[in-house]
């Protein structure tokens, strides 16, 4: 099995950004593994112009941290055409149609490389995290809605369009699922309706994976408007209603989570986002998707990410490390 890619000697100092919607998270990564947080200032998500002084500003405030030629990695919220790396972004407009690290290369003088966040999550845990040592890692964002990642041998599989890992969009949910209500002592056969998605396309597994998921369920189930807290608080301390909830949700994303696992080959499955954090559904997600692969273990595999809190940042100073030394091999 090839090394993880941060393993590799790059010694020169990576800036590194996490580019949302709302704030830019700015840090220097000095080596592999190693991660110096600066400073937090809002995303001029409108104005390129202003996007590009508010790099240039924090640039310039903490050049005396690293060399004048240390690059700038970007974790950015929106997809990165990996070709041209043309940027489309719902919450940071001004980036969109534009070959993000190449114009922003131009004008800051310096070497630039940009990769969705989700991809760059995906490096963090690869190479510094949960996925550390495994030749497949497929990431799994479980948070409003679903998305994922995959790298091998710690480096971004990067498909036509830089659409991979996508696993919640396609009409693939399951319209009828059975659960076992062990306290009533009897199964139950639950009928869900194709939900329609953000995509275009209804039967979606964003439309149910995702806190937001949960609450649709839940509401159809229940007829009761609750939030994804209350409710998986309730399953916790075993109320009924709840319980059957998540059963049900279970049910339905253990499918197309295992699909995913099949097709990738993946040997482990960090999962980032707010559900990530309800240790009991992670427990019962993994147990699920592991009964239901053709590559059976003992071990988890569906597993929390452990670079859930600065996984952005960690994963954009891989990506400036692997972009390097793809340059210096040129």
């Amino acid at each position: 099995m090839m090394a993880p890619a941060t393993d590799l000697p790059v010694t020169l100092p990576v800036f590194a950004a996490d580019v949302g919607g709302s704030f830019i998270k700015f840090a220097l990564s000095p080596g592999p593994g190693r991660l110096v947080h600066l400073e937090r200032v809002p995303t001029p998500a409108d104005d390129w112009a202003a996007l590009c002084g508010a790099l240039a500003g924090l640039l310039q405030r903490h050049a005396d941290l690293a060399p004048s030629d240390a690059p700038l990695a970007l974790s950015v919220a929106g997809l990165i055409e990996p070709v041209e790396g043309v940027a489309t972004s719902a919450n940071i407009p001004c980036i969109t149609g534009r070959p993000l690290a190449g114009a922003l290369a131009m004008a800051l003088s310096r070497s630039v490389f940009a990769a969705n966040d989700a991809d760059c999550f995906t490096l963090a845990e690869a190479n510094e995290g949960a996925g550390r040592g495994h030749a497949v890692t497929f990431c799994a964002i479980m948070g409003t809605g679903i998305g994922g990642g995959l790298a091998i041998d710690g480096r971004l599989a990067r498909g036509a369009g830089g659409v991979t890992g996508e696993w919640g969009h396609g009409p693939i949910v399951c319209t009828s699922v059975e659960i076992e209500m062990k306290e009533a002592g009897r199964s139950e056969t639950i009928h869900m309706p194709r939900l329609p998605c953000g995509c275009g396309q209804s039967g979606c597994a964003d439309t149910i994976g995702g806190a937001r998921g949960i609450e649709r369920i839940h509401q159809h189930l229940t007829g009761r408007v609750e939030t994804s807290h209350d409710i998986l608080s309730g399953w916790q301390r075993g109320d009924d209603d709840a319980r059957r909830t998540v059963l049900v949700y279970l049910e339905l994303i253990s499918d197309p989570l295992a699909l995913a696992v099949n097709i990738t080959g993946a040997s482990i499955v960090p999962v980032g986002g707010g559900l990530a954090s309800v240790d009991p559904l992670m427990t019962m997600l993994d147990r699920a998707v592991r009964s239901r692969i053709l590559n059976r273990f003992d071990r988890p595999l569906v597993v929390p990410a452990q670079r859930m809190d600065d996984g952005g940042l960690i994963g954009a100073a891989v990506l400036g490390r692997q972009g390097l030394r793809m340059q210096e091999a040129a």
